[in-house]
């Protein structure tokens, strides 16, 4: 059995429903031997990760960077982290009142350090809420746990 964590912050309800999203198309029933755990970025550390297979984190755009509680994670995880999950395939949603771009290039960094493989470009969902993003998000989730389960990651 395979193990999938997100670790997204979900301040407002329709972020929240961002999360959901993610974790529903993760846990998809043609998806057999994955296990989905999600954390708050406040409760998830360096043990969540060294326990996942993959990671799928999410943020809030906040004044041009990521959420201050996804960077906490970060400086709690990155040296314990540093030299024992390299290679671990991750995927990021952004939901980004403005561009995102400061976000992603933060994260970016982060993940670069940590020698994480993408498994897929970042998501940014940009701009005045869409009920769309919900289906991004999931498809996210779904294609993430689907690439675990069938062993491409």
């Amino acid at each position: 059995m395979k193990r999938l964590l997100i670790v997204a912050h979900a301040p407002s309800p329709n972020t929240r429903r961002l999360r959901e999203a993610a974790e529903r198309g993760a846990r998809h029933p043609d998806i057999e031997d994955v296990e989905v755990v999600v954390k708050p970025p406040l409760e998830a550390g360096p043990e969540d990760v060294r326990a996942c297979d993959a990671i799928l984190l999410g943020t809030t755009e906040n004044l041009g960077y990521m959420s201050g509680a996804l960077k906490d994670f970060f400086d709690r995880c990155y040296y314990p982290l540093l030299e024992e999950t390299q290679g671990l395939p991750c995927a990021l949603y952004i939901r980004a009142g403005h561009d995102g771009t400061g976000t992603r290039r933060a994260v970016e960094g982060i993940v670069t350090g940590l020698r994480w493989k993408w498994a897929q470009e970042p998501l940014t969902l940009r701009g005045e809420w869409q009920d769309a993003f919900l289906d991004r998000t999931e498809e996210l989730g779904l294609y993430l746990a689907a690439g675990l389960d069938g062993g491409i990651l």
